[in-house]
């Protein structure tokens, strides 16, 4: 196999390897979001109800969590390239089973595929970016995400509302680009140029130490509230335009998801290099703007508001999660890390996927309008405890533990 020097890393070979793998992640989050703006349509053509539509998005999350949590070491036991190579393969099965979906199952069993491969790739792909160059690896692992499900969202919703074959089109081109990648990849070199000796086998890590719990618990609210708000935007947020502006649901179903995941990016280029406490802090009080300004929105059916509340609680899901992150970041030791980062993901894939199966559950039975106002009031409240908890704990510099 041939590896990439550690010479090599800052020269020609490490860009074009971080170009690749940026834009092979990216390719995998727009991916996640393109069936967010044609749930309607699906609902429209096989007749099935919104809790469907929030199953059909959590079993992708939930499968996510398992590709992550209990496959994301292979990578440092075969190398980043072959578990990149097999999460391809295995996310074009998924643009094949949603290229022949006939019914609700069929969506189902491609989220489930979609969201294993996803799972796989982002932990390799993670760690090709990070060998190649700690610090721009670690922004684009922090951007790329929110750009890609931007990206993707924006771009399904345009080509639902203009291009042929709305319900197959996206998967055909992005069948194409995961072909693509999957060729250059082959051609490309390992990353990684030590691997562990001992037998790999699917594992689960999941501690908070001692240490870091009181921080775990007072981060939560945030944590909780970002996740659960990104679940409803990309499960149930274009069929609700669809009660505002029913001519335009693809277009502004995708451009609300867009709103909420580039905003998001931005909050995290521009609070990067301030304190957690300060992310926190903005990300609270931008998560009580925005939510509530969607809530507005649906008062008065203006998309404008209902955009705007989308941007500004992008700017919220950013920032909140970028100081969730960095508070907890020097809490562990590098012994401690993975089984503390395994349990603060295990809780924001949970408050991703779960709030949305309940909303999906309620709107069956009170309607989609009155769900949204008490899963808005609901992350109206979380933001403002988190608001109140983060003001209220004393401002410091966190000392970071040594193995």
């Amino acid at each position: 196999m041939t590896l990439l020097s550690e010479g090599t890393h800052s020269g020609a070979a490490a860009r074009s390897g971080r170009a690749l793998h940026a834009l092979t992640l990216v390719a995998f989050l727009a991916a996640s979001s393109a069936p967010a703006p044609l749930y309607p349509l699906y609902q429209a053509k096989w007749g099935f109800a919104a809790f469907t539509v929030t199953l059909i998005f959590a079993v992708y999350a939930l499968a996510l969590l398992v590709g992550l949590l209990f496959f994301g070491t292979m990578s440092n036991r075969f190398g980043r390239r072959p578990v990149i190579l097999l999460a391809l393969a295995i996310q074009l099965l998924a643009m094949g089973l949603f290229l022949l979906a006939r019914d609700s199952a069929w969506l189902i069993a491609a989220r489930t595929v979609q969201g294993f491969a996803t799972g796989l790739a982002t932990t390799a792909l993670a760690a090709a970016l990070l060998d190649l160059d700690k610090k721009a690896g670690a922004t684009i692992n922090s951007i790329s995400p929110m750009v890609g499900m931007g990206v993707g969202a924006l771009g399904s919703g345009l080509l639902a509302q203009t291009a042929p074959a709305p319900l197959h089109f996206v998967y055909v081109l992005l069948a194409a680009v995961f072909l693509a990648q999957t060729v250059r990849t082959l051609r490309s070199p390992e990353t990684s140029s030590e691997f562990a000796d001992e037998p790999w086998r699917p594992r689960l890590r999941m501690e908070v130490p001692c240490e870091a719990r009181q921080t775990f618990l007072r981060i939560a609210p945030m944590n909780i509230a970002v996740w659960a708000l990104g679940g409803f935007f990309l499960s149930l947020m274009p069929s609700l335009i669809g009660e505002i502006a029913p001519d335009q649901t693809q277009i502004l179903g995708g451009g609300a998801v867009a709103a909420l995941t580039l905003a998001g990016a931005v909050a995290v280029l521009l609070f990067r290099n301030q304190p957690a406490r300060t992310a926190l802090l903005a990300g609270s009080a931008a998560m009580i703007a925005g939510p509530t300004l969607i809530l507005f929105s649906l008062n008065t059916s203006s998309t404008t508001v209902l955009m705007t509340g989308a941007m500004v609680s992008g700017l919220g899901f950013g920032a909140g999660f970028l100081g969730a992150m960095r508070s907890l970041a020097a809490l562990a030791t590098a012994q401690e890390r993975a089984g503390l980062l395994s349990a603060f993901y295990t809780e924001s894939y949970l408050s991703n996927a779960v709030p949305a199966l309940i909303a999906g559950f309620a709107a069956q039975r009170l309607g989609l309008s009155e769900t949204a106002m008490m899963f808005g009031a609901t992350i109206l409240a979380l933001a403002a405890l988190s608001f109140i908890l983060t003001l209220f704990t004393k401002a410091s510099k966190p000392t970071e533990r040594k193995p």
